[in-house]
């Protein structure tokens, strides 16, 4: 295939599902079991989890610092690096929204201007999970009472670093998170290209995920 730039992109498209069942449903996820039918006429099982999408914010300061929290993760065991996220586990929610909260909820911040930063699926192969990242700046204090977290959440720490230490921190090999990666890089490419201005509104629409108008 050739073409230009503007010819790359995702295209929906959906294979006949001949069956399907969903052998274990948890509080938030799931587990999906499909079978395919193929483009050569043989069928195929494709098991993935079921998730409800993502939504996490990229906050920079007046310095260009990123704001970061660390928390265990226990599948991974580790304790990491990342920015603030959660789940959209609220039907119908506006992920903007649910961006402001996490940002609150994580990191007692508010901001004043809001862009999507990027948008992506976090494991195609193996999940339908939908991430959408904010950039996130006018960065500031927010109001009221510090948000209690529990679990992991109890344990949350913060930090503020600059975006391109964490630029060259993440080709080291010394960063993981999907979310902080994935920001960190977008957001350098677009402050250094066409600038957050030339980024989408916070309200671009969402196919992955799709909300009601404000």
């Amino acid at each position: 295939m050739t073409g230009s730039a503007a010819d790359i992109r995702d295209l929906a498209e959906e294979w006949p599902v001949l069956s399907s069942e969903t052998p274990f449903r948890g509080a938030v996820t799931g587990v999906r079991t499909d079978r395919l039918r193929m483009p050569d006429g043989s069928t195929a099982g494709r098991d993935y989890q079921l998730h409800p999408g993502s939504v996490a914010v990229l906050a920079l300061d007046a310095e260009e610092r990123v704001l970061l929290i660390r928390q265990y993760r226990h599948p991974v065991r580790q304790r990491m690096w990342e920015i603030p996220a959660g789940l959209l586990d609220v039907p119908g929610e506006n992920p903007l929204h649910a961006a402001q909260r996490e940002l609150y909820e994580e990191a007692h911040c508010k901001a004043d201007d809001w862009r999507v930063l990027v948008d992506f699926y976090t494991t195609p192969g193996g999940s339908d999970e939908a991430l959408r990242i904010f950039l996130a700046r006018g960065l500031g204090d927010a109001e009221g009472e510090r948000h209690a977290g529990e679990g992991e959440e109890a344990e949350i720490e913060t930090a503020r670093v600059p975006l391109a230490d964490l630029v060259a921190r993440i080709l080291a090999g010394h960063l993981h998170s999907p979310s902080l990666v994935t920001g960190v890089l977008a957001a350098h490419a677009a402050l250094r290209g066409g600038g957050a201005g030339a980024l989408r509104p916070a309200d671009a629409p969402w196919p992955a995920r799709p909300f009601p108008a404000a």
